[in-house]
């Protein structure tokens, strides 16, 4: 039996917003419901309602910068910061900025759109 898995060929979610979102392993590509691990390009001048999701998200910013507002406290990473927000937590994600954000969200339990809990 392997010890490992090599993914070649991630889900692409679809999207409206003109986000890429390649996940490598979670529900979506290998229903692994334990993390998700995802690779995204957000593009400039995108962004998400505000959340409350049920898993630990970490980011990791690969290029570009990305805004996050978490509770009342608004962030913004640039290239090789990362953040780690607590499950049920208050936050938006967005990329008011004039380039591309590229980085790597690995969700604990795997990112689900049941349990994301975006608002209206």
């Amino acid at each position: 039996m392997k010890k490992y898995t090599i993914q070649n060929n991630p889900f692409v979610v679809p999207t409206t917003d003109g986000k890429v979102i390649k996940e490598h392993f979670g529900l979506a590509s290998d229903g692994n419901s334990k993390i998700s691990i995802a690779h995204m390009i957000a593009p400039a001048g995108w962004s998400e309602p505000f959340q409350i999701p049920e898993f630990e998200e970490f980011t990791f910013i690969i290029k570009g910068k990305k805004q996050f507002i978490i509770e009342d406290e608004t962030i913004v990473l640039e290239a090789g910061q990362s953040i780690k927000i607590e499950k049920n937590t208050r936050v938006q994600y967005s990329n008011p900025f004039t380039e591309p954000c590229e980085y790597l969200a690995i969700c604990k339990p795997a990112f689900s759109i049941d349990k994301v809990n975006r608002e209206d």
